[in-house]
């Protein structure tokens, strides 16, 4: 079964399972998240006082530079995901467990254009000899994700949420790493490109911090 409707059949369940909620009681939240996984819209729907769905949209982009062997890069980071987690409020209050997965389209580039000699794989290389490296990288399309958290009560009016936790997104693969100038030996590329993913390779994990505030009716 694939997740979007194990998630859909797990929120059935749970529904015709537990109490619903009273007239009086709110279950749409519309808000606005922000986070590790970015900033952006979110929805949530509170099936009943145990049970609810939640699905959001994040966004971000940023840079960063860091060093590499004898190299120094400018990264780009562009977040781009959205997800649904069913969440389960065990004491019909606001703390929560939630489960579900992220459609993942994070990526990456990194760029590195050296102004001096740089050793490459135990080669010296001038700047004109290497120009600019350059690669791309990114996770797998899905990452299922983990939570804990507070999403407030069931009463209409302002909410706040907040959830911690993890984003499984596996290997985030580095590719497409290339020279502009056809100088350098491409055994020295490849070991250049194996140390980078060397250092990109403890991300398997994601960590999640998320806020959200908006109205709950």
């Amino acid at each position: 079964m694939r997740p979007p409707l194990l998630l859909l059949g797990t929120l059935f369940i749970a529904t015709t399972a537990t109490p619903a909620l009273a007239k009086d009681e709110a279950r749409v939240t519309v808000a606005v998240t922000g986070g590790s996984l970015g900033v952006g819209p979110e929805v949530a729907y509170r099936a009943t006082k145990k049970i609810g769905l939640r699905g959001n949209a994040t966004f971000l982009s940023f840079s960063q530079s860091f060093g590499s062997n004898d190299l120094d890069y400018d990264g780009k980071v562009k977040l781009r995901s959205g997800g649904v987690m069913v969440d389960i409020y065990p004491f019909d209050g606001g703390f929560r467990i939630s489960a579900g997965g992220r459609s993942n389209g994070n990526k990456g580039r990194v760029v590195a254009t050296p102004n001096g000699p740089v050793t490459i794989n135990g080669t010296i290389y001038t700047p004109a000899q290497v120009g600019t490296l350059s690669g791309k990288a990114g996770p797998k399309n899905f990452a299922p994700m983990l939570t804990v958290g507070y999403g407030g009560g069931i009463r209409p009016g302002l909410a706040f949420g907040v959830d911690a936790g993890a984003m499984f997104q596996g290997t985030v693969r580095l590719h497409d790493f290339t020279a502009s100038n056809a100088m350098i030996r491409p055994q020295d590329i490849e070991a250049e490109r194996r140390d980078l993913q060397d250092d990109i390779d403890g991300y398997k994990v994601y960590p999640v911090l998320q806020f959200s505030l908006g109205y709950r009716f």
